[in-house]
């Protein structure tokens, strides 16, 4: 190749320099494919990192797909930057890079790393796009979202796969236009603050929900242009909703048009199997050491957050990335330079991520999918964190899914469970998930998990989601948990909406709208989430009853709440009043338009002067089957 400048050139030096130093945070301004008018010629400039290539040329629907046609120059800075301007391609042109490896003279055909969209699978072109088109209608959102997206604001996250939430009645899927008109007032009515989508990121093996991901910079063509996705995001942000996206730097498939060996070389995976191939998902793992992959990665991060004015990033699979022998054999892993377990490279990216993304958009969060105890995940990197906004308390999911699967008569050997979290809830700004992965694979619909005849497992299900939403925390559910879906997710088909119309799983719905309100307006229940002073027991060790008893502050508000986990009704229960005063029910979850059973309870109580649970004062209470109730000190 020629030692020159290439003419049209979308890099500066500076460009180049942070690329390969990792801190280019905005490359989808200057890789991938750009129309561009150059001395009165209309085409597209492409340009690609393929540093171990010896030729590079573009084929696609504009050259018949002649590999001679149009090669790109290595650019002179040894960069490993292969660029040129086509005249004549334009937009909706579909396009691959061929690429031959300079060693082996191995001949690759690739889709582009950074392409805004893809053909639609099992097709893998990559297609010319304009983008930037979107005429955003979401100002108001935007300038408010800071205070939406607080620590100190009620987040409540309905987690939807697009795909399969409803389908038209020949079975297609939904546009990001249809479900504009679909999702967004189902989702506004229920009363969450937030949607999440599992990925929409191209990806091409339906299996995978999305996880999979070939495209990362491409809105799955599977429910429309991108253009269509950003107006998705803008009707829910016109309905005061804020948009979460599934993020996955944690790996990537090796499809043979993917990242994987993509020169013919180790670009962007690891090189080394122990620390880059995924033997769970069968995958490969992103050389988090390397500057150039740090680059693509936090790169793609913020083009979600800029170009479609994403709210938070939900980052998947953080513990894999963490810890060298995740899922791994003694033999199959090597130890850091320090003799430990933890991925340094990994650590470092995840930090670097954080900081990145909270510098430029100081008003989103980001949110990570965290199973271990690894220390301090939810903080700021100057103070020792990792820097994320939140971390999925999977603690609480699991000792909390064991305990309502149980028998009631045998629960109060099982105490422990619903308690435990406590110990540790304000350790890390934590979310409490009841996600996808609960309801797959034979572990049953959340209903289905449920103990007893219908009855009662309706009822302990309304009684777990009211666990959910007085526990400090943000809150996420899964699709179909809303109302009740007794079938198991299955991501082939909608979910089963003539269920909710009947008045069983009408009043699990019914439920979640009444909590997602409580949540918003009782400032007790949120504005002071991640701070120990919001929470007290009253009663934490009453086992043989399976009764907790608890109170909730705000800066000025106090409840009183009191679930009993048993399908007897406590009469005369005494619990400690923390002031004197009259108490009003604000929320009963064995109400009858719940489905519950609506058992008698007092509507107001007046505290009594008999000291109780190491208070002066006391409220006795009627407690309803498998229920839970609040009561709010009346000012």
């Amino acid at each position: 190749m020629s030692n020159q400048t290439i003419a049209h050139s979308l890099f500066s030096d500076q460009d180049v320099h942070l690329f390969k130093e990792g801190r280019h945070y905005r490359l989808y301004q200057h890789f991938g494919a750009h129309p561009l008018k150059v001395e009165n010629q209309e085409g597209v400039y492409f340009a690609v990192f393929a540093p171990a290539a010896d030729e590079v040329q573009v084929i696609g629907s504009f050259n018949h797909w002649n590999g001679e046609a149009h090669p790109l120059q290595v650019r002179w800075d040894s960069s490993g930057i292969w660029e040129g301007f086509i005249a004549g391609a334009k937009v909706g042109d579909a396009y691959k890079f061929r690429i031959k490896n300079s060693d082996s003279q191995e001949v690759l055909e690739k889709a582009d790393p950074f392409a805004k969209q893809a053909e639609h699978p099992p097709r893998t072109a990559s297609l010319v796009c304009q983008s930037g088109a979107h005429g955003w209608q979401d100002k108001k959102w935007m300038q408010s979202r800071k205070a939406k997206n607080s620590l100190q604001a009620p987040m409540s996250v309905y987690e939807v796969h697009l795909a399969s939430w409803k389908r038209k009645e020949n079975g297609d899927v939904l546009g990001y236009r249809e479900l504009a008109d679909e999702l967004v007032p189902y989702v506004q009515d229920a009363g969450f603050t937030h949607i999440e989508f599992m990925p929409v990121m191209e990806y091409p093996y339906e299996p995978s929900w999305g996880y999979q991901i070939t495209g990362y910079f491409a809105a799955s063509s599977r429910f429309g242009p991108a253009e269509d996705l950003k107006y998705l995001i803008d009707a829910f942000h016109s309905a005061g909703i804020g948009v979460i996206f599934d993020w996955v730097p944690s790996h990537f498939p090796n499809d043979l048009h993917g990242l994987g060996n993509f020169d013919g070389s180790s670009v962007y995976e690891h090189p080394d199997p122990r620390k880059g191939y995924h033997p769970d998902w069968k995958s490969l793992i992103f050389n988090y050491g390397r500057s150039e992959v740090r680059s693509f990665l936090i790169s793609n991060a913020l083009f979600w957050l800029d170009q479609f004015h994403v709210d938070a990033l939900r980052v998947d699979a953080v513990a894999s990335m963490l810890y060298l022998d995740y899922s791994r054999e003694d033999g199959q892993w090597e130890p850091n330079q320090f003799g430990g377990n933890e991925n340094l490279d990994a650590i470092e990216f995840l930090k670097q991520f954080n900081e990145a993304v909270y510098a430029h958009y100081p008003d989103v969060q980001t949110i990570a999918e965290e199973s271990t105890s690894y220390n301090r995940v939810s903080f700021p990197t100057h103070e020792g964190g990792l820097g994320f906004g939140l971390k999925w308390m999977m603690g609480w999911m699991n000792d909390n899914l064991n305990y309502f699967k149980r028998d009631p008569v045998y629960r109060r050997h099982h105490h422990n469970e619903l308690t435990f979290s406590l110990a540790y809830t304000f350790t890390e700004h934590f979310m409490l998930p009841l996600s996808h992965d609960e309801v797959v694979y034979g572990k049953k619909s959340l209903l289905e998990k449920m103990p007893g005849d219908s009855w009662q497992q309706f009822a302990n299900l309304r009684l777990l989601f009211s666990w959910m939403y007085l526990h400090p925390g943000a809150k996420l559910i899964f699709m179909g948990g809303e109302f009740g879906q007794r079938e198991e997710w299955q991501f082939e088909n909608q979910l089963n909406w003539w269920e909710a119309e009947t008045e069983a799983h009408q009043g699990i719905f019914k439920t979640i709208k009444s909590l997602n309100g409580l949540y918003r307006s009782e400032k007790a229940l949120h504005e002071l989430n991640y701070d120990y002073h919001s929470f007290e027991w009253l009663e934490l060790n009453d086992h043989e009853n399976s009764v907790i008893s608890f109170i909730r502050k705000g800066e000025t508000e106090t409840l009183v709440c009191v679930l009993n986990f048993t399908p007897l009704p406590r009469n005369n229960y005494r619990v400690g009043a923390p002031e004197i005063g009259q108490y009003q029910l604000i929320y009963n979850s064995d109400e009858i338009a719940f489905w519950g059973s609506d058992y008698a309870i007092a509507k107001q109580v007046k505290s009594e002067k008999e000291p109780w649970h190491g208070r002066q004062n006391s409220l006795v209470l009627e407690l309803p089957p498998l229920g839970a109730v609040i009561y709010k000190l009346k000012n």
